[in-house]
């Protein structure tokens, strides 16, 4: 449910000050029923790519910007969007950014919202303030629906594991987070095969199984494929990899250098001009190559590739602009490859 007063009313002198009308969605937005895939084997269905507001919905982005994403993104019929308490900058903002998005254009649709959220990294100062402790998780959880302006969360993870907290008591949280009526479901991010395995034992046996598994996944980067794959499977979890284009290098954006404007030309927090070698770009041109076989843009290849294997319910997508989430789901016409196409994407990778 949506509460009925903001916390975070709009900032006078911003752009929020002239709300426009609300949103009136696309009414072919859910033309394509095959854009929805079940997750594990819960009864919910899951858009096979998902916004994810990691990067693009802080305090230092444009706020009509942000809202045209989130607004397109659900014309589309992308209805998972996906956040976790430290996205920003700073903090917090890109759950008070979108809340405000929720309130202004879709209060009406809440129910065909499926809005996640997290709780494991650094959020206030102190020995309570990140981890996985029961004071930290659900103290989290109540900031996280005070900055939405929401009584509940669709999905809530523990955002990664703790090495000092027991894992009885981080997953105790999320039972009691479902229990309290503020999360339909729980999740993980960041766990190993061995610690997934225990933590959906235990989430099991009290009442709350784990829904999803939120890992980073993509052709530079495929750890999950060696145990966590199979682990979810066997479990019945579902799987939303996020940085699957690896923070766009597995896009077009970086075959004839760095461009300014580029996440690693003006903001290298998550991807390192140093990263981006001849060698890996040698790579990512003759990808690129494919894709162009294959009738695809390198970002369209890159995610029919993660979400080849049946146990990927759905990809988490960044987006800067408007034309990004288009160009991302148009991956959805080609997710088909052909024997000989993936060991030639294991060749290349091979170098």
């Amino acid at each position: 449910m949506l509460r009925s007063g903001m916390d975070n009313p709009p900032r006078v002198g911003a752009c929020w000050a002239d709300k426009p009308m609300p949103h009136e969605p696309a009414a072919n937005r859910y033309a394509n029923p095959a854009l929805y895939q079940r997750c594990g084997r819960s009864g919910l269905k899951l858009p096979r790519l998902s916004l994810g507001l990691w990067h693009n919905f802080g305090d230092d982005v444009k706020q009509e910007n942000a809202r045209a994403l989130v607004l397109r993104a659900f014309d589309l019929g992308i209805t998972h969007f996906d956040l976790a308490n430290n996205y920003g900058p700073p903090p917090g903002a890109a759950e008070r950014n979108f809340g405000r998005i929720l309130h202004a254009d879709l209060a009406a649709h809440r129910d065909e919202l499926i809005i996640s959220s997290k709780a494991g990294y650094l959020m206030w100062d102190g020995p309570y303030g990140e981890w996985g402790t029961r004071k930290y998780v659900l103290a989290s959880l109540d900031q996280s629906l005070t900055r939405l302006g929401l009584d509940y969360v669709d999905i809530f993870y523990s955002h990664r594991p703790d090495p000092n907290t027991p894992l009885e008591e981080t997953m105790g949280a999320l039972t009691h987070a479902v229990r309290s009526g503020k999360a339909l479901y729980v999740g993980l991010s960041n766990y190993n095969p061995e610690q997934t395995a225990a933590a959906a034992k235990l989430l099991r046996e009290a009442g709350t199984p784990c829904l999803i598994h939120q890992p980073k996944y993509h052709m530079f980067d495929r750890w999950v494929e060696h145990g966590l794959l199979d682990v979810l499977t066997r479990e019945g979890i579902g799987c939303i990899p996020f940085c699957p284009l690896a923070q766009g290098l597995l896009t077009s954006r970086y075959l004839n250098g760095i461009p300014a404007d580029s996440r690693a030309g003006h903001d290298p927090r998550f991807l390192k001009p140093e990263d981006i070698t001849e060698q890996r770009v040698g790579l990512i041109r003759r990808l690129n190559d494919l894709a162009q076989q294959r009738g695809q843009s390198l970002a369209q290849m890159a995610l029919a590739w993660v979400l080849r294997s049946p146990a990927i319910t759905t990809a988490l997508i960044g987006a800067s602009r408007v034309s990004q989430i288009e160009e991302n789901l148009g991956a959805l016409k080609n997710l088909a490859f052909s024997q000989e196409e993936l060991a030639a994407i294991d060749r290349i990778l091979a170098g």
